[in-house]
């Protein structure tokens, strides 16, 4: 099912460790009115995002000048498709700003909790999987 005039990208990194990009990229997000996840810390660096078409492309554009080590448009930019309504958890779920995480385990639930964790898994190549 997916989810109209909402688009998603993933991108890997070696690691996310520099304050004064993740500044950047928190303005980025702000100024583009999209979510972003952060796994930052040791490796791998993750970073999701999710708004508008617009909005998402223009912050994945922002990350690539900021040229980090190992960069990988893992999942390019496109609309976000649920894959079980019923594992989105019920409650409130962020749609805009910066959040981060230090544990690739609470991205994946985080991942979960949006209902796209499969596409998640196929992203990072832990999942060789063709249908979603």
């Amino acid at each position: 099912m997916s989810t109209p005039g909402l688009w998603n990208a993933l991108i890997r990194t070696h690691h996310i460790t520099s304050r004064k990009k993740v500044t950047k990229l928190k303005q980025a997000a702000a100024f583009h009115a999209v979510f972003v996840l952060l796994r930052s810390g040791s490796s791998p660096g993750i970073m999701f995002v999710e708004g508008s078409e617009i909005g998402v492309e223009a912050w994945v554009a922002a990350v690539q000048k900021l040229r980090y080590k190992d960069y990988q448009l893992a999942s390019r930019p496109a609309p976000v498709i649920v894959e079980d309504s019923t594992g989105v958890q019920g409650g409130h779920i962020e749609r805009q700003g910066l959040h981060e995480t230090e544990s690739v385990r609470d991205f994946g639930e985080q991942m979960a909790n949006r209902g796209i964790y499969a596409w998640w898994r196929k992203g990072m190549g832990y999942s060789q999987k063709d249908q979603l």
